[in-house]
């Protein structure tokens, strides 16, 4: 049985699988629609690029304003990445993993998010998602799913694990 990388390890692989999406994301696909309810690529975009930093201040004990994300630079991808090594240097000082394993579902989910908005054929990784999966079924209650997540929707009895994760957080995999 092949051992599961740690929370810090997995971190840095959904930060690095987000910033490659942002990528790819094009200006013109802006106003499209995403597979957030409400949100198009652009909503979306400014989420996924404030998250890290919106982490950091959670973690440290500060008020975060997640519905309210700044607008977008020149370079998201670019701002992504810099809050990125903000989130994974306050990860590595995290020695128990807490941080580390309740920040990567916000990724794997909204990573599954660029990738179907987009079109991307940018392969998710598995290892993620099932880290994401685990913590999200252990940890999301109908109570603290409210305002964050819609209700979970049904996944196809051999759905991938990445499909599995979109529906628990209320995603339509297509």
């Amino acid at each position: 049985m092949k051992a599961q990388p740690d929370a810090g390890t997995l971190l840095a692989r959904a930060l690095d699988q987000t910033a490659r999406l942002l990528d790819e994301v094009s200006p013109e696909q802006y106003d499209d629609v995403s597979t957030c309810q409400d949100w198009t690529v652009r909503d979306l975009v400014r989420h996924v690029v404030a998250s890290p930093r919106n982490f950091v201040s959670m973690f440290t004990g500060k008020d975060v304003d997640w519905a309210n994300p700044p607008e977008l630079g020149d370079d998201p991808a670019a701002d992504f990445r810099a809050g990125a090594a903000d989130l994974l240097e306050h990860a590595r000082a995290d020695a128990s993993g807490r941080s580390s394993g309740a920040a990567i579902p916000e990724f794997a989910v909204h990573g599954w998010d660029l990738a179907r908005s987009i079109g991307s054929r940018t392969a998710l990784d598995d290892e993620v998602a099932e880290h994401a999966y685990a913590f999200m079924t252990a940890n999301l209650t109908p109570e603290n799913r409210a305002g964050a997540f819609e209700p979970e929707v049904d996944a196809a009895p051999d759905a991938s694990v990445h499909d599995r994760l979109a529906a628990f957080a209320g995603r339509t995999p297509r």
